[in-house]
């Protein structure tokens, strides 16, 4: 069984930054591909980010490409996003997911992630 804990969310104003940290426990991440989901109010969960097991691989949805950057510390068993620029529209609850496998190519099928944290809640203001 893998806990996942995300800590780092907060409020800011438009044009702040924010760092999510997701740690691991129960078991080490390195095996575990892992992806960043975000929720607005009334809308559907959407992914964010995520990277390979090993760090090696990167991808982003279109609305944070640029702005955002999801990087891992194996040896801390930790998953992180920085967040820049943030926009109102970045508010929402952001959580962190794992699936067991080292890559995945449709990252944003939520199914294919076994573990996810309870989130952290990031609000942005105009």
């Amino acid at each position: 069984q893998v806990e996942l804990v995300e800590s780092g969310g907060g409020s800011v104003q438009a044009g702040g930054s924010l760092r999510l940290s997701c740690a691991g426990a129960g078991h080490t991440l390195n095996a575990y591909f892992m992806g960043w989901f975000r929720q607005a109010p009334g809308k559907e969960r959407e992914g964010v980010a995520a990277i390979s097991s090993s760090g090696g691989g990167t991808v982003y949805s279109d609305s944070v490409k640029g702005r955002f950057t999801i990087s891992r510390d194996n040896a801390q068993n930790t998953l992180y996003l920085q967040m820049n620029s943030l926009k109102p529209e970045d508010t929402a609850m952001y959580y962190c997911a794992a699936a067991p496998f080292a890559y995945i190519i449709d990252w944003t099928q939520q199914r294919t992630y076994k573990y996810w944290g309870q989130g952290t809640q990031v609000t942005v203001s105009s």
